[in-house]
C-alpha cells in the first residue's frame, strides 16, 4: 500500500512500502503484455500473481565517494541519448554489443559500496565512515543494550547535526508509514527473508566480471534502495543513485533504472520527482510494475486521489498482482471504503504463496483491523505475518501496537524495544517514547526522551541524504518537541503537497502553536474524503474544543474512542479526559442576589 508513505513511513495510519516484483525479464518488452491475472475485483483463490519471492533486507557494503559511471568522456550515453533499445540484460550478454564483455568505447564503472569487499560492511567507527552513519548502525546493531547506543547515537547524530549544516542537502512523506516511504521497486523476498546482504553480494561480484550489465545495476540500485528503508540508514541513497545512473550510462532510457530513480525518488519523499520518472518508464515500457505502483503512490503522496484511483486501475489491468492489489486497497481506504479495503487484500493474502507476499499482505490486513479497532482481528493477522517471517518488522511493530491498545503494556513495550534496535525510525521511535510516558514507571520520563532525541538525530541525518523529511518533523515536534519548528515543516510540507495527512499534520501543529482557528479548516480537510482514522478525529475534536464548537468536538473525540479507542497511548487519554470534561455537567453555582436580599 501507499507510504508513508512513514514511512515510510511512519506513524500508525500509514502503510509499510510494499513489495513488487524485481525480474528484469518480466518488464523487457513493452509490446508484450503479461499473462492475465485476477483484479481486485476478482473471486479468491486466484494463481499466484507474477511477483518473484526471491531476496530480503539486511545491511550494505560502504559506498565509494567516486563510484561514478560517467567520469570521463569514455562514459556511454548519457540518459536520453540515442542508441537505447529498451532491452534489460542480466547477465552482460543480452545484446550483441555485449557478447565478448568488452567495449573499448564503454568505460568500466566503478562498483557503489565495493571497496569494503563483497559481502563486507566497514565498523560504524572506519575512517571515511560519516559519525551520522555509524552512530545509526550502532543501533541496529546494538541488541540487547539497544538503550545505551540509542543514547550515543544520539548523542554522535546531534553533535555532527550541530557542527555540519552545510553539508545537509535537503529538506519529507506522509511515511511507515507508513512509511516511512515508498518502493514499490523490490521483490517481495526483499522483505521476507535474511537475502538482501546476499543478494546485494552476489550483485556486486556479478558486476565486477560483467560491469556493463545495465540491468543488474538498476537492481542493485533497487537493493540500495530498500536497504536505506529497511535499515533507517538514508545515506544508501547517494548509492542508489550512482548505481541507476550507471545503469542509464550504459543504456539510455532503460525503463528498469528510470523506474528504479521513481522508487529512490518516492522513498525520498520527492512525490513530484516520482511521478515524472514513473512517466518516464511507462512511456518505454507500459507493463514495468515498479513505475506503475510508484505512479500511484506518487498521485495519492500529492493529495491526486481521483487520478491515483484511476491509475491504481490501469495498474490492475496491465500487471494485476500483490503489489498492484495493495495499492487498489488503499485507495479505496483513503476515502472511506475500509470494506473493499478489506476484501481485495483478503484476495491478496488468499493468492499469496511466498513467505515475503504472505508477510507483508497480513501486515496490511493488521493495520487495516488496527485502525478500526479490531485489535483481535489485527493480531491474527500479525500472528500470520510473522508465522510466514518472524523477523518481519512492520508486523513485529503493528503487533505492538495492537499489544498496547489491548492492554498488554509490556509486552508491548518489549516489543517495540526490539523494533527500535534493529530499525531506529521515527514511527517506532515515537511509538515507544509514548509508551514510556505512559506507563510512567521509574525512569521512563528520561527514556521517552531519549526516543524523541533520537527521532531529532534521524531527521539530521536523513535531510543530508536528500529526504524531505517535513512531514516526520512536524509530527514528532508538535507532541514531543519544538513546537515552532513543528509549524514550520508543516507549512513547508503542505505547500509542496496537500493530502489528508499533511492537512491534519499543519491543523495539529497549528493547534499546539495557539493557532486554532487557522487550524480548523485544515483539521476538516483531513477528515473530508471519508478517512477513518481516529487520531485524525482526535485532532478535529480538540481543536473544536479550543475554538468553542462544543457539540461537534464532543461528537468526534466520541467517534476517535469508538473508532479505535487505542488509538496512541497519550492521545487517547487526553482524548477521554477532554470528552469527560465537555459532557460533565456545568458547575452548579448560587443565585446571585441584589442587594436587600431580592
Amino acid at each position: 500500500m501507499a507510504p508513508e508513505m512513514n514511512d515510510g513511513e511512519t506513524h500508525p495510519g500509514r502503510r509499510p512500502a510494499p513489495p513488487a516484483a524485481a525480474d528484469a525479464a518480466a518488464e523487457t518488452e513493452p509490446a508484450a503484455a503479461p499473462a492475465p491475472q485476477p483484479g481486485p475485483g476478482a473471486d479468491a483463490g486466484a494463481e499466484e500473481p507474477g511477483v518473484d519471492a526471491g531476496v530480503e533486507a539486511l545491511p550494505v557494503p560502504e559506498a565509494d565517494a567516486d563510484a561514478d559511471a560517467d567520469a570521463d568522456a569514455g562514459t556511454p550515453p548519457a540518459p536520453g541519448a540515442e542508441g537505447s533499445d529498451g532491452a534489460e540484460g542480466s547477465d552482460g550478454a543480452d545484446g550483441p554489443d555485449e557478447a565478448d564483455g568488452e567495449d573499448p568505447d564503454v568505460k568500466t564503472p566503478s562498483l557503489p559500496g565495493s571497496h569494503a569487499g563483497p559481502g563486507t560492511t566497514p565498523a560504524p567507527d572506519a575512517p571515511g565512515v560519516d559519525p551520522r552513519v555509524a552512530a545509526v548502525r550502532r543501533v541496529g546493531a546494538a541488541g540487547r543494550r539497544w538503550r545505551a547506543v540509542q543514547l550515543g547515537a544520539c548523542a554522535a547524530l546531534l553533535a555532527v547535526a550541530m557542527t555540519a549544516g552545510a553539508v545537509v542537502v535537503g529538506a519529507l512523506r506522509d511515511g511507515g508509514g507508513r512509511a516511512v516511504a515508498t518502493s514499490a521497486a523490490v521483490s517481495p523476498g526483499l522483505l521476507a527473508g535474511g537475502n538482501l546482504d546476499a543478494g546485494v553480494t552476489s550483485l556486486q561480484a556479478h558486476l565486477r566480471t560483467q560491469p556493463r550489465d545495465f540491468g543488474s545495476w538498476a537492481t542493485l540500485g533497487l537493493a540500495y534502495v530498500e536497504q536505506a528503508r529497511t535499515q533507517g540508514d538514508p545515506s544508501r541513497y547517494p548509492q542508489a543513485r550512482k548505481a541507476f545512473d550507471t545503469s542509464l550510462a550504459l543504456r539510455a532510457d532503460n525503463d528498469q533504472a528510470l523506474a528504479g530513480l521513481a522508487a529512490l525518488a518516492a522513498a525520498r519523499h520527492d512525490f513530484r520527482g516520482a511521478l515524472a520518472d514513473a512517466d518516464r518508464a511507462l512511456e518505454q515500457n507500459p507493463y514495468n510494475e515498479r513505475a506503475l505502483c510508484s505512479r500511484v503512490d506518487a498521485l495519492v503522496e500529492l493529495g491526486r486521489y481521483d487520478e491515483a484511483a484511476e491509475a491504481a486501475g490501469t495498474a490492475d489491468a496491465r500487471r494485476p498482482g500483490i503489489p498492484v492489489f495493495t495499492r487498489y486497497a488503499y485507495v479505496h481506504e483513503l476515502r472511506g471504503d475500509v470494506t473493499t479495503a478489506r476484501r481485495v487484500l483478503t484476495q491478496a493474502l488468499d493468492a499469496a504463496t511466498g513467505p515475503g507476499d504472505i508477510a507483508y499482505v497480513a501486515t496490511q490486513l493488521g493495520q487495516l483491523a488496527w485502525n478500526q479497532g479490531d485489535y483481535p482481528a489485527a493480531l491474527a493477522h500479525y500472528a500470520r505475518a510473522l508465522a510466514a517471517d518472524d523477523g518481519y518488522l512492520p508486523a513485529l511493530e503493528g503487533r505492538a501496537r495492537a499489544q498496547a491498545a489491548s492492554g498488554r503494556r509490556e509486552e508491548a513495550v518489549k516489543g517495540l524495544e526490539a523494533v527500535v534496535a534493529r530499525y531506529p525510525l521515527p514511527g517506532p521511535l515515537v511509538a515507544l517514547g509514548e509508551l514510556y510516558e505512559a506507563r510512567g514507571a521509574a525512569g521512563d520520563a528520561a527514556r521517552a526522551r531519549d526516543q524523541y532525541a533520537l527521532v531529532d538525530a534521524w531527521t539530521a541525518l536523513a535531510r543530508a541524504n536528500g529526504v524531505d523529511v517535513d512531514l516526520d518533523t512536524a509530527l514528532a515536534a508538535a507532541d514531543h518537541g519544538d513546537r515552532a519548528a513543528a509549524l514550520r515543516a508543516a507549512r513547508a510540507e503542505w505547500a509542496r503537497r496537500r493530502t489528508v495527512h499533511t492537512a491534519d499534520a499543519l491543523a495539529w501543529a497549528l493547534h499546539v502553536d495557539g493557532r486554532d482557528t487557522e487550524a480548523l479548516g485544515y483539521a476538516r480537510q483531513a477528515t473530508a474524503t471519508g478517512y477513518r482514522s481516529a487520531g485524525f478525529l482526535y485532532h478535529l475534536g480538540m481543536i473544536e474544543r479550543a475554538t468553542g464548537h462544543t457539540a461537534d468536538a464532543r461528537a468526534h473525540l466520541t467517534s476517535a474512542l469508538e473508532l479505535n479507542p487505542g488509538f496512541s497511548p497519550l492521545g487517547a487519554r487526553t482524548a477521554r479526559s477532554a470528552l469527560t470534561a465537555l459532557t460533565a455537567p456545568p458547575a452548579q453555582t448560587a443565585p446571585r442576589t441584589t442587594e436587600g436580599g431580592r
